[in-house]
């Protein structure tokens, strides 16, 4: 019987996927990169979720790709094979809703470049983080994009040529995730943050997400000039009138998303 790589759950407005290879610490290959993606993809259409959780199955949260697939293959074959491992961090990126990693165990290789690419992480204390390709004669170059958005170039070629392992306190210490909580409050307190950006305008954390992934591309004052612009346009949306009279009026919001 074949067990799917990848399961989904929901709770309200969060999405939930779980990647589902604990047997194999959850390490990618072609069937689990494919689901991960699309499981990814069919939770930013759907509108009645408005947040995205990533969990995992087992010990840990994932230790890379699986290394049977690095055999065998051709130039474009392997191309192709990277293309495809590296879709979710495009995914991510793309997206309209938050996506949060909630982090157990080891996140390596190219389970620690999903970390990085998702846009929030919440890691259990005892969780380690490395760029670990280079112990096997490969790097880790996929990850290293998020990573380089997070944190110094210094930091990121120690990372990705040493392929040191670094503990929970050390990726807080360093922005690469944001928060440390001890391991049996892990679940908590990702579905908390993650019940806490469901609760927000779903315009406004489109507009929001897509405004800070675009800054990166720009000069500070065009960055100035577009991010005004997305504000300019979410303020006249239903949300936004919503939002400013639920607050003056003392109430909850009811967001349509319009």
């Amino acid at each position: 019987m074949t067990t799917n790589p990848i399961l989904t759950d929901r709770q309200d407005a969060v999405g939930i996927i779980i990647l589902n290879r604990p047997e194999e610490k959850n390490t990618f290959n072609v069937e689990f990169a494919q689901a991960l993606n699309s499981e990814l993809n069919n939770f930013d259409q759907d509108d009645s979720i408005r947040t995205v959780v990533i969990k995992a199955a087992g010990r840990h949260f994932s230790t890379g790709i699986a290394l049977d697939q690095f055999e065998n293959k051709n130039h474009k074959q392997y191309r192709e094979l990277i293309r495809l491992m590296d879709s979710h961090n495009h995914t991510i990126a793309r997206m309209k809703k938050p996506v949060v990693a909630m982090v157990q165990g080891y996140a390596v290789a190219n389970g620690a470049g999903l970390v990085f690419a998702s846009d929030m992480a919440v890691a259990a204390e005892s969780a380690k983080f490395g760029t670990t390709a280079i112990n096997v004669g490969l790097i880790c170059l996929g990850p290293a994009v998020p990573l380089s958005r997070l944190t110094s170039r210094k930091k990121v070629l120690e990372m990705v040529l040493t392929g040191d392992i670094i503990t929970a306190a050390e990726a807080l210490e360093l922005g690469l995730i944001n928060k440390v909580v001890p391991d049996e409050e892990l679940e908590t307190a990702t579905m908390r943050l993650a019940c806490k950006l469901a609760s927000k305008s779903p315009l406004a954390l489109q507009i929001g997400k897509q405004g800070i992934y675009a800054m990166d591309e720009m000069p500070y004052h065009r960055a100035l000039d577009h991010l005004g612009e997305l504000f300019a346009s979410l303020c006249s949306t239903e949300d936004a009138k919503e939002g400013l009279e639920a607050f003056a009026q003392r109430r909850d919001p009811e967001w349509k998303g319009r």
